[in-house]
């Protein structure tokens, strides 16, 4: 089953890292994405941009509205998210708790997925 592993944290704390230290994380999660990679465990991921290079549209409205920002009202952001390809949820659970030990702080979100659309861009 697939697994999305949503990435929360607080953006402004992550925006101030040095490169060093954004560099020093990535390498860190590097270690894992290579091992889960080898396990075949290891679907797409991204790294979102800025809040303040969002756009979202109101589907509420009509016609649909469109506003700069996401305008979340949390104090942590999605930052990011991963496809694990896992057996179960505590499959999942391990690998979200090794990825929170390379990447400490803010949440995962771990939510089964069903396939809707298998993407067929590559880029």
């Amino acid at each position: 089953m697939f697994y999305a592993l949503l990435c929360y944290h607080q953006e402004d704390v992550v925006c101030a890292w040095t490169q060093q230290e954004d560099d020093a994380v990535m390498e860190r999660l590097a270690v894992v994405h290579e091992r889960l990679a080898r396990a075949g465990k290891l679907g797409p991921a991204a790294r979102l941009l800025p809040t303040t290079a969002a756009t979202t549209l109101r589907k509420d409205q009509d016609p649909p509205l469109i506003l700069d920002g996401p305008f979340a009202e949390t104090k942590e952001q999605l930052l990011g998210f991963y496809l694990l390809d896992c057996v179960d949820l505590e499959e999942a659970l391990a690998i979200a708790r090794e990825l929170g030990v390379a990447n400490p702080g803010g949440a995962y979100e771990v939510r089964p997925t069903r396939l809707f659309l298998d993407g067929g861009a590559r880029g």
